[in-house]
């Protein structure tokens, strides 16, 4: 797969700037404790267990990994997201009062902007990417699908989209809410077609969860085909 072009929040300075003005939760799209808990429940009712190792992608300032670090196991929690810094802020100023036996590692905060997971774990079972890849070019998403196949013990990976119907997939199209989504600019959807179409390539299958979720994005488990 060709280099993709960095996320459009990655231009110059944007995040060392919102971090230096305490703006690391703000950045990440606001509602910071309600959307923590509503991935935590996401994933629990999705069978996530102490036990098991989770990979939070596109984590930022680790407002889901505030939950998941009191649930699961020490060390089972791993994080990436294009800012390592965001990631940093995360752990330095909400998991500050955390035991040290329960805060993530810094080896397990990872820089990543290109979904390629470098240093991850192996022992990876669940990898959830919540209100990412609305606001990145449909190729990460791609790009996501196909490296996550490395992880052999991976189970489950959760995402949201924006869709669109297949007959109005090529213009901008209102959602239920009200946002308008686009098929070649932030915000971005896909057609559901299209999205199982990939998963198949790419050894995955696709169940949609129909739960109401923020500004009407859609939620679908993947798991491996077969």
């Amino acid at each position: 797969m060709s280099d993709l072009p960095p996320s459009p929040y990655e231009a110059p300075g944007f995040h060392a700037e919102a971090i230096a003005a305490g703006r690391h939760r703000a950045i990440v799209g606001g509602r910071w404790d309600e959307t923590g808990r509503a991935q935590m429940a996401l994933l629990r009712d999705h069978g996530l267990r102490p036990e098991h190792h989770l990979l939070d992608i596109g984590a930022g300032s680790l407002r889901l990994g505030c939950k998941a670090t009191a649930y699961l196991e020490p060390g089972h929690y791993w994080a990436t997201d294009a800012s390592r810094d965001l990631l940093l802020a995360g752990l330095e100023r909400e998991l500050s009062d955390v035991p040290e036996a329960q805060r993530p590692p810094e080896a397990q905060l990872v820089g990543d902007a290109g979904f390629a997971f470098p240093g991850v774990g192996d022992a990876i079972t669940h990898a959830i990417c919540f209100a990412v890849f609305p606001h990145i070019e449909a190729a990460f998403l791609d790009r996501a699908l196909q490296n996550l196949t490395r992880f052999p013990a991976l189970e489950l990976f959760l995402f949201t989209v924006f869709l669109a119907p297949e007959d109005q997939a090529g213009a901008a199209y209102r959602q239920a809410d009200g946002v308008v989504t686009h098929p070649a600019k932030p915000p971005y959807h896909r057609t559901e077609a299209s999205l199982h179409a990939l998963a198949g390539r790419l050894g995955w299958q696709l169940v949609r969860d129909d739960r109401m979720l923020p500004r009407g994005q859609v939620l679908f488990a993947a798991r491996r085909a077969g």
